[in-house]
């Protein structure tokens, strides 16, 4: 490899590695963490400090790994001039182990990125081939934790009456799931020959992903009691002889949002309960991320839509093969190996899509 080759793959990639960005923010946080009042909320304390070691730790690897890179550039810069005569292959591999390191923890440094996450599917227009795309999408997210050793449990589930799934909640624990699967949350299209309809007609259905991260600590969000409406009823699930002989399921309304939680998989009220809050936490905590980046948004003058409407990928398997991301125009012709969990390079496309964006 020569001099010239391993500068172009150490050239800091557009957008990702901003300096002098996150250096100024790591001394704003500096300041704010040496006010005398810093430790009053200690929940927000502990992000800001969180955040602010992240950074110190990044900013010092990267001006390391910058250092060590220009010392053997140095040398192959002289090799190319026929000065010295030296083998940088070994560095070379040992740098890119430690640069893809660092791209993915710039990628990765959302403040919920590294928590485990709940992921919610919801059947929308399509009718019973809306359904069964939802547990596509069910079997495709199962797929690609399993592919990342992360767990996954069955949190709520509602069936359709002829195929499919009309809404599923699971949770997928592992380290940096929520940071992994926020590139899904939104609006997936599929389009195909319909295996119910009779004549063979191409079908166009959708279904909403949503996605949040999850929050076990209680500490995170503070929701009072009076904030909220908690029902009981009769799990229709499937499980122990409990399960569907007593009023174990829960449902949460929480009366501010309106954001509504169900969890009937726990053989007890208590542990239906304790899930239910558990994914509340998160739905508030992303609704607050929200509502910061829409501000960020409208200061920046770019107004985003959210709504239904607005699919974030299309899946087509008729009358051609294609899967396209609409944000990032990230493409692939091979939609059964995305249904079948394949999903990095959409996931790394859109991480680095909202890096860039920011």
């Amino acid at each position: 490899m020569n001099w010239s080759t391993f500068w172009r793959v150490f050239a800091k990639p557009e957008g990702i590695f901003d300096h002098p960005k996150r250096e100024y923010e790591l001394q704003e946080l500096n300041a704010h963490m040496a006010r005398s009042d810093f430790w009053n909320d200690s929940s927000a304390a502990r992000h800001t400090a969180k955040r602010a070691e992240q950074l110190r730790i990044e900013l010092n690897e990267w001006s390391q790994l910058e250092k060590n890179v220009s010392d053997t550039l140095a040398l192959a810069q002289e090799e190319h001039a026929g000065l010295l005569k030296v083998d940088i292959e070994e560095d070379y591999k040992r740098y890119l182990s430690q640069f893809e390191k660092l791209e993915f923890l710039v990628l990765m440094n959302g403040l919920y990125d590294e928590h485990s996450t709940v992921l919610s599917i919801h059947a929308g227009t399509g009718g019973v081939d809306a359904q069964d795309w939802a547990e596509m999408l069910f079997r495709m997210y199962t797929r690609f934790a399993e592919k990342k050793n992360w767990s996954t449990e069955v949190v709520d589930m509602s069936r359709g009456m002829e195929a499919g799934i009309k809404s599923v909640t699971l949770k997928i624990e592992g380290r940096y799931a929520y940071g992994y699967l926020k590139a899904e949350a939104g609006v997936h299209r599929l389009v195909r020959i319909s295996p119910f309809d009779a004549e063979g007609m191409r079908h166009t259905s959708f279904a909403l992903v949503d996605v949040v991260p999850e929050l076990p600590d209680i500490g995170e969000i503070d929701i009072p009691e009076t904030d909220l409406r908690i029902d009981v009823y009769r799990s229709s699930g499937h499980g122990g002889q409990s399960v569907n002989t007593t009023d174990s399921a829960v449902r949460i309304v929480h009366i501010p949002t309106n954001i509504t939680v169900t969890c009937q998989n726990e053989r007890s009220q208590h542990q239906n309960k304790a899930t239910a809050m558990m994914i509340l936490r998160g739905k508030l905590a992303q609704r607050l991320e929200l509502e910061r980046e829409k501000e960020e948004r409208i200061l920046r003058g770019e107004v985003l839509s959210a709504e239904w409407g607005n699919q974030i990928r299309s899946y087509v398997v008729h009358p051609y093969k294609l899967v396209k991301d609409h944000r990032t125009e990230y493409e692939s012709t091979d939609p059964q190996a995305v249904l079948g969990g394949e999903l990095d390079a959409f996931v790394e496309a859109y991480l680095r899509w909202r890096k860039q964006s920011s």
